[in-house]
Formats: structure tokens, sequence, C-alpha cells
């Protein structure tokens, strides 16, 4: 009467009706920090003109946080094996919820981005614990990628609501208004998570290296720093200093991690084909996307003249569909192979940017949206399969290190396109931009700049001021798009060539503690 016994697996692989509740409450972080980003990119305009920063100033605004995300991913990651995955996300929501408060009423532009590098280190305990969690509650690999899947639209999701959300607080309320989402959303997290979510910590995570902490924020910060200084057009001596610096430290840390028996970057990882490759693209579209969304944001409300609202309402479509393709991905991916439907998205994708690479500066909001809706479309895909790519193709017990290096490309590769990105443009802004007599230099900075110069002026002075304005910022998009456009057909062709392996998800090996956590024996 032992044959019976075989058949039990099946069921016990169905996840519960508590894993998905639980995949509900995991929702929640990702889809505040995808909210965080776009509502930002609609304050943009408000905050400058109530903060006054310089083009630096606003352009560290915004990537502080993912710079400081991007940076201590890994690190959080390993914090998490070490206190239990659910612990270090529950405090992470409490310290992401009390500095969002903090950035609400932030009083200067040093303080805003102060606070926003706060949130970046607090976001970096949400990420990995939430993609760690899913790896747990879902074992079978079916429903992991399921589940992926979901928490990746959920994301995308953020970016959907967030302009229109965005919108009607900036219609209604102060810039500041748009940080307070992270109360309430981080206040439901820190109910319903112990009641929702299993405890998971590795039962040999090893020592958190502190050396090699400092040495991953020494290596990413001093280089983007230094690209964003050399792109604003200072002298090309120190900022080409800095750049060095951070790629010494970026070379003693890969030294370090080859050297320690528990690093934390396992480059070993890179072994796997696969891995490295899906981790590039998952970078490159990031990187694409990341800036390119920054600018579009910005060509709405400055350009098209649009108020918050309306250009909130103008990203949604585009979100939307996003959504939809990520959804679609997995089905569509047993059909036709992995590769081939993330290969054929980025090809979707440099098409929707070859699109923004021509739209002009007068009449082209739609031409704009159809761009964006091309590439939100092409690039959903491989956020659902990339992530499952990289777990699956690295070894069971280094499951939740890949976890978190995928992390880190997505949001490292944000930050850089938005400093590699929003600083080029700048400075096509910048070489392209004309004043007409008796304006302030400061129009020169950037456009946010003139339009606020612009409302003192007479009309007639404002209009002189605005058009070569709006054409040098629209120039800046072009650039960008057809960056992008070249970008993704090469990472296109790329993923074609280099994603197409064979299907072997491997789960961890877990086994439950007394307490009814689960441990992962990494």
């Amino acid at each position: 009467m032992t044959e019976p016994e075989p058949a039990a697996p099946a069921p016990a692989a169905r996840p519960d009706r508590r894993a998905l509740f639980g995949l509900a409450v995991l929702a929640l972080p990702t889809l505040l920090l995808s909210i965080d980003m776009s509502v930002l990119y609609l304050a943009l305009p408000h905050l400058a003109a109530d903060l006054a920063p310089t083009g630096p100033q606003l352009l560290w605004a915004v990537d502080a946080y993912g710079f400081m995300v991007a940076g201590f991913l890994v690190t959080m990651g390993t914090l998490g094996d070490r206190i239990g995955r659910r612990r270090l996300l529950l405090i992470g929501a409490a310290a992401f919820g009390a500095a969002s408060a903090v950035a609400a009423f932030a009083p200067t532009i040093e303080v805003l981005i102060a606070t926003r590098a706060l949130m970046g280190v607090a976001g970096a305990t949400l990420m990995p614990s939430t993609l760690g969690l899913i790896g747990g509650m879902f074992p079978d690999p079916r429903h992991r990628a399921a589940a992926i899947a979901v928490w990746s639209a959920c994301f995308m999701g953020g970016t959907a609501i967030g302009p229109m959300v965005g919108g009607v607080l900036l219609h209604w309320f102060w810039w500041g208004s748009v940080f307070l989402l992270g109360v309430p959303v981080m206040l439901l997290l820190l109910v319903c998570g112990p009641l929702l979510l299993p405890e998971q910590r590795a039962d040999h995570p090893g020592r958190l290296d502190l050396t090699s902490v400092a040495l991953s924020l020494a290596a990413v910060l001093p280089v983007v720093h230094g690209l964003k200084t050399l792109a604003d057009g200072h002298a090309p001596a120190v900022p080409l200093l800095t750049v060095a610096a951070g790629l010494a430290a970026g070379t003693l840390f890969v030294r370090r991690q080859l050297r320690l028996d528990d690093p934390l970057l396992d480059l070993r990882l890179f072994r796997a084909p696969a891995f490295g490759a899906a981790l590039a693209v998952m970078a490159a579209g990031a990187l694409a996307m990341g800036g390119t969304f920054l600018l579009i944001s910005q060509y709405f409300q400055l350009v098209a003249g649009y108020p918050p609202l309306t250009a909130g309402l103008w990203l949604v479509p585009p979100s939307l569909a996003m959504i939809a393709a990520t959804l679609a991905a997995p089905p569509l991916a047993a059909r036709i192979g992995r590769a081939t439907v993330i290969g054929g998205g980025m090809f979707v994708t440099a098409a929707g940017f070859a699109v923004l690479a021509l739209a002009p500066a007068q009449d082209g909001a739609l031409p704009v949206m159809a761009g964006l809706l091309l590439a939100s479309v092409g690039l959903g895909p491989g956020a659902a399969l990339v992530a499952d790519i990289v777990i699956g193709s690295a070894p069971a017990e280094r499951a939740g290190a890949a976890a978190s290096m995928s992390e880190t490309s997505g949001e490292l590769g944000i930050a850089l396109g938005i400093a590699l990105i929003g600083s080029l443009s700048a400075a096509v802004y910048r070489a392209g931009v004309t004043l007409p007599e008796g304006v302030p230099d400061a129009a020169a900075g950037s456009l946010a700049q003139a339009v606020d110069i612009a409302r003192t002026l007479p009309d007639d002075l404002a209009a002189a001021l605005l058009g070569p304005a709006r054409e040098a910022f629209t120039a800046g998009l072009n650039l960008a798009g057809g960056i992008g456009a070249a970008a993704m057909a090469v990472f296109g062709a790329a993923a074609l060539v280099l994603l197409r392996i064979p299907e072997k998800p491997a789960a961890p090996d877990e086994s439950r503690a007394p307490d009814g956590s689960v441990r992962v024996n990494d």
C-alpha cells in the first residue's frame, strides 16, 4: 500500500490561499517603489519651482534613491538570509515609511536628496526580500514563474497608476504630497506581513563582509558622480579622476569577491552564459527605459504644456500595455521559447525608441506616447522572464544570491539610465538653447528653469525663450531615442542567441524549522 504515496507531491506543489494572499502582500512594496519613482518625475517641475535646485541637484534628487537601492541590494539580500527575510522586509517597510514622511516636508533640496538616499537604503531591504520570499512560497517552477510574472506586473502597475495618482495629488496639493503615499502602504504591509508571510532564513548564509559593502559603494557612486559632472560641462580633469577612482574600487571589489569563501557577490554564477546574458539584457532595458521615461514625463508637462493630471493620463496607456505584456509572457514563452519572446520584445522596444528619435517639439505628444507604448510592450516580457532565467540558471544553493543580483542589475540600470541619459540630454539642451537678450542665464540650465523664468517675462519675450528651449529639450529626447533604439536592437539579437537554454529551473532545498519558518540551505 505504499504506491499511492508518490501522488502526494502534486497537490502539495499547488499554492494555498495563504501563499496567494501573501503574494498580494508582497505586491505592496513593489507597487510602492515604482509609484514613488514615476510620481517624482511628474513632481520635478513643481519641486524645481519651490526648492530652486541646480540641474545636477535635480538629477540627484531623482537618482540618489536608485543608486542607494542598487548599492545595498546584495548586502541586504545577505542580511535577510541571516536575520530572516520577512523580518528584514518589515524593518525596511517601517524605515521607508518614516523617510517618506520626512521627504514630504523637506525644506531644502539638500534635505530632500539626503532623505531620498535614506529611502534608497530602506528600499534595498524590500526588493530581495520580496523576490526571495516568493521563491520559498512557490517552490514549483511553473507556479514560481507565474508568481514572478504577477510580481513584475505589480511593479509595472505602479508605473501605470503613479502618474495618474501623482497628477491628482499635484493638482490639489503641494509636491511633497507624492511622498506621503508610502506611509499608508507601508503601514498596511506592517499589519498584514506577520499574518500572511512565512519567515525564511538560510542555515549557512556566510558572514557579512563590511569591506565588500564599502567597496561596492565606492565603485558605483564615484563613477556615476564623475559621469554626471563631466556631462554637466565642468572641466574634465576632476570628473575623470573620480571615474578612475570608482573603477579602481570596482577592480578591488571583484578581486576580493574571487578570494572570499563567502563573497558578498558570488561572481562564479557568471560561469553560466545564460546568467550573465539575462542580467545584461535586464540592465540594458532598465537603463534605456529609466532615462527616457524621465525625459518623456517632462516632455508632456514642459514641452506639450499639459498640467500634471493630464500628463499623468498620457502615461497610463503605455504602462497598462506593459502590464498586459508582462502577464502574457509566461504562457507565450511556453509556446515559442523564452529567448524568442525576450529578444523579439527588445526589437519591438527598438522600434518604439526609433519613433521617439523622430518626435517633434510641436504637436509631438501623440508620437511620443506611441513610441513609449511600443517600448513598453517590448520590455514587458523581459521583466517577467529574465528574473526566472537568472534564478533557474543558478545552482539551488545560490538562488538567494541570484535573486539579489537580478534586482541589482535592474535597479542599477534604471539609476544609470537616469544619470547618463539625463546628463547627456542636459548637455544637448545647454548646447542647443539660445537665450534672447534680457533673459537670465539660469534659463540655460534646464527647461524647467526656463519655463519658471518665462512666467516672469513679458509674453513676447517668454515666447522667444520657450520656443528654442523646447526645441533643445526635444533634441535631447531624440538623441536618447536613437541611442535606445540601437542598444535594444543589439541586445535583442544577443538575447535570441544567448538565452536559448534548456528549461532546468531548480527549486531550493528547504526544510521547516521548529518555529515553522522556512530554512533554505544556501
